[in-house]
């Protein structure tokens, strides 16, 4: 895996300009934050994350690949602005759950997830080496 990373770029902070890799190809369907019952456990937006992130990483598992593997991840939140300012805590969880593995990302607002409690969703690409 190579990051991708421009000269005279400023580093990202939480991510990656991009990335190359080789290897099997994994894709994560968006993964929102209930248990694998499919209950929300709660409605706030970092429980929901972890939630979700520890979805994504069971998920990721079942193909004997890890966060270290993931090479893109997309969030869709429902609320940029608690997005934004909550980024201590989302930086807190996603190190808890995915350690500092930093794929390409992009986060977008949408109006609504399909799941009319779901906060955020997170989808995710992952390659394992051969």
């Amino acid at each position: 895996m190579k990051h991708l990373h421009p000269p005279g770029w400023a580093a990202p902070k939480g991510y990656a300009n991009g990335i190359a890799a080789r290897g099997t190809h994994v894709f994560v369907g968006g993964q929102i934050g209930w248990n694998a019952a499919q209950q929300f456990e709660s409605d706030d937006f970092i429980a929901q994350t972890r939630q979700t992130l520890i979805n994504v990483r069971e998920v990721l598992a079942c193909a004997d690949a890890g966060p270290e593997h993931m090479v893109r991840m997309t969030w869709y939140v429902i609320d940029r602005v608690e997005y934004n300012a909550r980024l201590r805590e989302l930086g807190e969880v996603y190190r808890e759950v995915l350690g500092r593995n930093f794929p390409a990302m992009t986060c977008v607002e949408v109006s609504a997830l399909m799941e009319e409690r779901a906060k955020v969703e997170i989808e995710v690409t992952a390659v394992v080496p051969d």
